[in-house]
């Protein structure tokens, strides 16, 4: 039995990535699979419908309707979740949380629905763990912000008219994004440090190049997040922290949790203690902020400090976001598919954590 594969244009706001590109288009035609676009999907990403081989485009509808397993990056608009045919899978990142409606369409029409932000974080998973691929893009893309709006370079310089000092950049977790964050500061010459709540992400900050900031507070939780720290620690954590910020030029924050509110790290009076022309660049602005200034999608000047909100930075760079975001759909979908068609194995705990509809239910518990 032929399995379909297919995608449509992403219609979110600023949303220019695609869920399937050229190379894995390729490697799916290749293993029999039937692979369908909606037309000019990948183009805002930098893949035209020419550059596609194998692959059938039609209109959003006809793509829809005749998919078996539909990718997407976001969750698709209600009028195209409603082309969906009972029986068929739909894959990405789908923020459950976000969107009890189309949960509760999804399981209605028999729709079979994976929120790919929802599995494991195991070694197994980690080829198709898209909070990874697309928060090394955010990280990358932060800290470039970072230094194009920084009135300061980022790099020592010697010259005609003296030595220019290194900026003094200070990334605050030590996740994907933020050791990202890190790597791109050094290559840009600042002087880099990181913190983490969790004490065994110092040899991964250590390792690229950075100091690691001791704020005397260790709260490693499981699945490779931090606990939630008690009211002692967190008073110690941000008296430390405030000190720290007076001699701090950027700071980039990394701190969140998916399905949860941001994390409040920065204060305004932590802010209001920066030096003048300090710049703080807020990664979980979408899910409240790490700073209690920041305006998600906003730049906010708060007494010649500046506060940057960025949503969806991985849509900046949607080539290689594509690319990464496409390799991590095409191997969770091999969990799916076998010889016969599809095989939904819900012993397998991947595919059992990350359901959140099928059979008619809705599988999430926030819906």
């Amino acid at each position: 039995m032929t399995v379909t594969v297919a995608a449509l244009r992403e219609t979110a706001a600023g949303e220019r990535r695609v869920a399937i590109v050229p190379e894995v288009a390729k490697k799916l035609h290749a293993s029999g699979v039937e692979v369908m676009l909606e037309r000019g999907s990948g183009a805002a990403a930098g893949f035209p419908d020419e550059a596609y081989e194998g692959v059938t485009f039609e209109d959003a509808a006809t793509v829809a309707s005749r998919a078996d397993l539909l990718w997407c990056l976001q969750m698709p608009e209600a009028g195209r979740l409603g082309d969906l045919r009972k029986g068929s899978v739909l894959i990405g990142q789908l923020q459950p949380h976000r969107h009890a409606e189309a949960l509760r369409q999804l399981a209605a029409g028999g729709i079979t629905a994976f929120a790919l932000e929802l599995l494991p974080r195991t070694t197994r998973a980690q080829a198709m763990d898209i909070l990874s691929s697309q928060a090394a893009v955010a990280g990358y893309r932060a800290m470039l912000i970072a230094a194009t709006h920084s009135p300061k370079f980022f790099p020592m310089l010697t010259t005609a008219a003296g030595t220019i000092r290194p900026s003094r950049v200070l990334v605050i977790g030590a996740g994907v994004a933020g050791l990202q964050a890190i790597a791109t500061a050094r290559r840009l010459g600042a002087q880099v440090e990181g913190y983490d709540v969790r004490s065994e992400t110092r040899e991964q900050v250590q390792s690229l190049g950075a100091k690691f900031l001791e704020l005397g507070v260790d709260a490693a939780g499981e699945g490779g997040y931090a606990r939630e720290l008690s009211a002692d620690e967190r008073a110690a954590q941000q008296q430390a922290l405030a000190e720290h910020l007076t001699a701090i030029d950027v700071v980039v924050t990394t701190a969140a949790v998916p399905g949860r509110p941001a994390p409040r790290i920065l204060t305004r009076a932590m802010v209001e203690g920066m030096k003048p022309g300090a710049l703080v660049v807020d990664l979980a602005a979408e899910s409240g902020g790490n700073c209690e200034l920041t305006q998600p999608g906003e730049q906010v000047d708060h007494g010649g400090r500046t506060i940057i909100g960025p949503l969806n930075l991985a849509s900046g760079a949607a080539f290689h976001a594509s690319q990464m975001f496409a390799r991590n759909l095409q191997h969770f979908s091999s969990l799916l598919v076998g010889e016969d068609g599809l095989h939904l194995d819900f012993d397998d705990e991947l595919v059992a954590r990350s359901c959140v509809a099928h059979d008619g239910e809705v599988r999430f518990g926030a819906a």
